[in-house]
C-alpha cells in the first residue's frame, strides 16, 4: 500500500506540476500512468506476500494525489461521504465536539477546541483542549482528519471509547461516550448590564444566526447601549449566505461582502448584501482568534474594509477587530460525486458511493485581498491568556500564600460556623451540574480579550463625550485608542542610569 501511494504521489506530481513546453497533453498523461498503476496492481496481486483491502489501497492513493494539490482537497470513502451527507442535513449521530481543523494526519493527537453543550462529551466529561489519541483502540497516528471524525459517528445508542491527554493528568484518561443527536447550539447571548454592553457569540454561521442578531441589534437601538460585541472566536464559518446576511444588518444594500475567483483569475461568483441595514451607529467590537476560519473570518475581513472605506467618506461606520490573527482559510471546496461504475458482474455494474472534494477557487475580500493563507489582522492584537492548570492552582494553593505556611499568623480568627458553612456551599457547588449558559458566563467572567473589548468601548464611549472631533471616523477612532491602548503594543523603554 505505501509502494502504491508513492508512485501515485509521483504521478500527481506530474500532473500538477507548472506546464512545460513540451509536455504531453494531460489526457495522454493520465492514460500513460493509468497503465502504469494498473501494471503495478497486477504485479502487487501476484507477487505481494500479503495483499490488504484492495479498495483501501485505491482510496489511499487518490487521497495522495489529491492532497498534493492542496490540503482541503481529499477523496471521501463511502463511510466518510455518508457521514458528511448526514451532518448537512442538521442532525447526525456523534459524541458532540469541535475539533482542530488545522491537524495533519502525521499528528498523534485529535485536539477537542470546545465541546457541544450537554452533549454526549460534554455530559461524559471531556473538556476544551483535551488532546484525544486513540478511538475504541486505534491510535490516531496515521489517521486523517476526516477518517477520526468518521470514527466518533455511528448509529444512536452505540457506545465509542476515547482516550484522551490532560494537562496536569501522567496517565490517560478514558470516556466511554454513548453517541446521540447531535444538535449544535451556536449562539451564546448576554447583557453586561453594568457596563451597558451587549454581547453575542456565534460558534457557527446557521440559518437563524442573521436574524438573533437582528433582534439582538433591535434591543440595543432602543437602549442606546454603548456597543456590541460580536464573538466569533472559534467559528469555522458555517453558511456563507448567513455571513452575507449578517453583514447585510450593518452595510449598506448592495455592498460587496466577498467574491470567488477560479484559478484563471475570473470572478466565477459575487456575494452582495441585499437588504437595508439597520445599524449605522452602534460600535461594533469583533472578536477573533486562530481558529476564526472560512465564512468567520470573511465577515470579520468584509465588515473591517467597508468601514475603512467609510472613514473616507466620512461616515461613522464604526467596526473594529479585537484578539489574533484568524486561521487564514480562504479557499472554495466543491464535492463532487464519483459517478464511475466498476463491474464486478457484467451485467451488474456497481457504485463505489464515494465522492471527491477538490478546490476550485479562492474568496477575495471587497479590496481584492484574498483571506488564504494571510487570515485577518486585528486592529488590537490580544493573546488569550488561558485558566491556569490544575498543576498551576495545586502550586498557589500550598506554596504561592503566606496562609500555605504551618503555624501563621491569622490577623482576624475565622469563625467555626462561617467555615463550616463555606465547606458546604463548596460541597453543593461540586455536586451541582451547571447548565452550559452558566458554564459559559462562568468562562467569560474570566475572559481577558473580553474584557480588553470592553475597556476599548467604554474608551470610545468616553470619547464620544468628551473629545468627539477626535473619533469622527473609523480611523480617527482607531488612532485615539491605539494611542493609549498600550496592550499588544511594543513598548518603547529608555534606560535611564541613576
Amino acid at each position: 500500500m505505501k509502494f502504491l501511494k508513492s508512485l501515485l504521489v509521483i504521478s500527481c506530481c506530474a500532473l500538477f506540476a507548472e506546464p512545460q513546453k513540451e509536455e504531453a497533453p494531460f489526457d495522454e498523461q493520465v492514460f500513460t500512468w493509468a497503465r502504469t498503476i494498473a501494471e503495478v496492481m497486477h504485479q502487487m496481486h501476484q507477487k505481494h506476500y500479503k495483499v490488504t483491502n484492495f479498495d483501501q489501497c485505491v482510496i489511499k492513493g487518490l487521497d495522495a494525489i489529491l492532497n498534493t494539490a492542496d490540503p482541503h482537497s481529499n477523496i471521501l470513502d463511502p463511510k466518510t461521504y455518508k457521514m458528511m451527507l448526514e451532518a448537512t442535513s442538521g442532525e447526525f449521530f456523534g459524541i458532540g465536539i469541535v475539533i482542530d481543523n488545522t491537524r495533519s494526519s502525521k499528528d498523534k493527537f485529535l485536539v477537542v477546541v470546545d465541546t457541544i453543550a450537554d452533549g454526549p462529551a460534554d455530559k461524559a466529561g471531556v473538556k476544551q483542549f483535551d488532546k484525544i489519541v486513540e478511538i475504541d483502540g486505534t491510535s490516531l497516528e496515521g489517521i486523517t482528519t476526516d477518517e477520526a471524525t468518521a470514527k466518533l459517528k455511528g448509529e444512536r445508542n452505540t457506545k465509542v471509547t476515547i482516550k484522551v491527554l490532560r494537562e496536569g493528568h501522567s496517565e490517560l484518561l478514558s470516556f466511554d461516550i454513548t453517541r446521540d443527536v447531535i444538535k449544535e447550539q451556536h449562539s451564546l447571548c448576554f447583557y453586561i448590564e453594568d457596563q451597558h454592553i451587549y454581547y453575542l457569540s456565534l460558534s457557527m454561521f446557521s440559518d437563524t444566526s442573521a436574524s438573533q442578531l437582528e433582534k439582538l441589534l433591535q434591543k440595543a437601538k432602543r437602549t442606546s447601549c454603548k456597543g456590541l460585541i460580536l464573538d466569533l472566536r472559534n467559528n469555522s464559518g458555517g453558511l456563507l449566505n448567513s455571513a452575507v446576511d449578517i453583514a447585510g444588518l450593518f452595510l449598506q444594500k448592495g455592498s460587496t461582502v466577498v467574491i470567488t475567483k477560479d484559478k484563471s483569475g475570473e470572478v466565477t461568483d459575487s456575494y452582495k448584501t441585499n437588504r437595508e441595514p439597520i445599524a449605522h451607529d452602534i460600535p461594533i467590537f469583533i472578536l477573533i482568534n486562530n481558529f476564526t476560519a472560512s465564512a468567520a473570518e470573511i465577515l470579520a475581513g468584509a465588515l473591517k474594509i467597508h468601514a475603512d472605506q467609510s472613514s473616507s467618506k466620512k461616515s461613522n461606520h464604526m467596526v473594529f477587530l479585537v484578539g489574533t490573527k484568524t486561521f487564514g482559510k480562504g479557499s472554495v471546496q466543491e464535492v463532487i460525486p464519483l459517478q464511475s461504475a466498476v463491474a464486478t458482474d457484467a451485467k451488474l455494474p456497481t457504485n463505489h458511493n464515494c465522492a471527491i472534494k477538490i478546490t476550485t477557487s479562492l474568496y477575495f475580500l471587497p479590496n481584492d485581498t484574498t483571506v488564504q493563507g494571510e487570515g485577518i489582522t486585528p486592529d488590537f492584537d490580544i493573546e488569550r491568556r488561558t485558566p491556569p492548570t490544575d498543576s498551576q492552582l495545586w502550586f498557589t494553593k500550598n506554596y504561592g500564600r503566606e496562609s500555605a505556611l504551618p503555624n501563621y499568623i491569622k490577623a482576624k480568627p475565622e469563625d467555626e460556623k462561617e467555615k463550616k458553612k463555606k465547606e458546604e456551599e463548596e460541597k453543593n457547588k461540586k455536586k451541582e451540574r451547571k447548565t452550559w449558559s452558566e458554564r459559559a458566563q462562568h468562562m467569560l467572567e474570566t475572559d481577558n480579550q473580553l474584557r480588553e473589548a470592553i475597556n476599548l468601548i467604554n474608551l470610545l464611549d468616553m470619547a464620544h463625550h468628551t473629545c468627539i472631533a477626535q473619533v469622527k471616523t473609523r480611523q480617527d477612532a482607531l488612532n485615539f485608542m491605539q494611542n493609549i491602548v498600550v496592550t499588544g503594543k511594543q513598548l518603547k523603554l529608555v534606560e535611564i542610569k541613576v
